[in-house]
């Protein structure tokens, strides 16, 4: 079994999620049981589904997770654009945002690729 907590991949989307959870405290009161609830979810999914994987028996299954959680960090994107575009976050915010989806998503794959090498 894994540690999922020593994860280099983990720690980045938990520190990620952890600055979409501080930001969207900040949404429209409104948008509690939108836009604001489904950022967090899709960002701490991330994590969580990584976490998962770890504690699966082989690579196929902890694959299998970091797929999902790929799936994940790409509905996070698309939520961060919807965010900037309605003007709940700032262009600044966005763009360190997105970068640093974009780098978890990166590494998610040099990941997978690293399970299917083996």
């Amino acid at each position: 079994m894994r540690d999922f907590k020593k994860y280099d991949i983990w720690q980045l989307s938990h520190h990620f999620t952890l600055e979409v959870y501080k930001i969207t405290s900040l949404f429209p009161k409104e948008e509690m049981y939108g836009i604001t609830s489904q950022l967090r979810r899709a960002s701490s999914s991330v994590p969580t589904n990584i976490s998962e994987g770890c504690g699966r028996n082989s690579d196929a299954e902890f694959n299998q997770f970091l797929n999902i959680a790929l799936g994940s960090a790409s509905e996070t994107e698309y939520l961060l654009i919807l965010s900037k575009d309605l003007k709940y976050i700032e262009e600044n915010i966005f763009i360190d945002l997105e970068t640093k989806i974009n780098s978890i998503k990166s590494k998610i794959y040099s990941l997978k690729n690293k399970l299917k090498s083996q």
